[in-house]
């Protein structure tokens, strides 16, 4: 009973650190394509620029408390705010349950790390269809990481380079032969950062569905709209997020039904 709800109060503590993240990861997703900063400007009402209350900034309760309005003008807050910070506080929870609690947290906390860079991804290029370098840079870094992670436990580095390498070499051709019409050069970037965390085969995986799933909903929207125009990035950051806990295992499958 007691390792149970020490187990409990482990969790409950990564579900409010990953609220509190997420709740990080919105301030960076509205305020960087502006060129704003993260940390010095203080949180305000999107409609009438009043400073929030301390109060009103407890992910995910305060929302809930203010019913999705401003405490001072009434105007509706956009559920997507809660949104991000209780995927990212669920998501913290399932991650470390899936490497083991105690078994491997460093591990752990790069993967935790990586989907809060690509949740960034995924939203601010949906809004503005700008990838952001930092971010891209920050995804490189865990890349660097976990590479050097898997170095010192003995594992296959290597594939952290090649996946790197594959992942990046056909996105930065295409961008090259298009000129950028078919897609953006910050695509290509963010897969070269994503493929040196995957390793080589997770990254292929990755690249596979982030090109079908964009291609799918490209395809969707332009029926709908006429406007052949769309943001990528998300659907990479979808491959990725997929291929980190199962792309070994469909590269694996596939090697093995092709008899290698």
């Amino acid at each position: 009973m007691m390792l149970l709800l020490c187990y409990f109060i482990l969790y409950l503590i990564i579900f409010l650190f990953g609220a509190v993240i997420g709740s990080f990861l919105n301030v960076c997703i509205y305020r960087m394509p502006k060129e704003e900063s993260t940390v010095r400007v203080r949180s305000h009402c999107m409609s009438c620029g009043t400073q929030l209350l301390k109060r009103d900034l407890i992910p995910i309760f305060s929302w809930i408390r203010l019913k999705g309005k401003c405490r001072s003008c009434g105007a509706k807050i956009s559920f997507r705010y809660t949104l991000v910070e209780g995927l990212n506080a669920i998501l913290y929870v399932l991650i470390f349950a899936w490497y083991g609690l105690l078994d491997d947290p460093i591990r752990a906390i790069l993967v935790c790390l990586l989907f809060s860079a690509l949740m960034i991804v995924f939203f601010m290029d949906l809004d503005t269809q700008l990838i952001n370098i930092f971010v891209v840079g920050f995804i490189g870094l865990l890349g660097a990481s976990m590479t050097v992670y898997d170095w010192i436990d003995n594992r296959n580095w290597i594939s952290h380079i090649l996946g790197a390498v594959i992942a990046f070499a056909p996105l930065i051709l295409l961008v090259i032969v298009t000129q950028e019409r078919a897609m953006g050069s910050g695509d290509a970037w963010l897969m070269l950062a994503a493929g040196l965390f995957l390793g080589l085969k997770a990254a292929i995986v990755a690249l596979f569905f982030g090109l079908v799933l964009g291609s799918i909903f490209g395809m969707i929207q332009k029926v709908r709209t006429s406007n052949s125009q769309f943001a990528f990035g998300p659907y990479l950051a979808l491959g990725t997020a997929i291929s980190i806990f199962c792309g070994e295992a469909i590269a694996n499958g596939y090697l093995e039904i092709c008899g290698f």
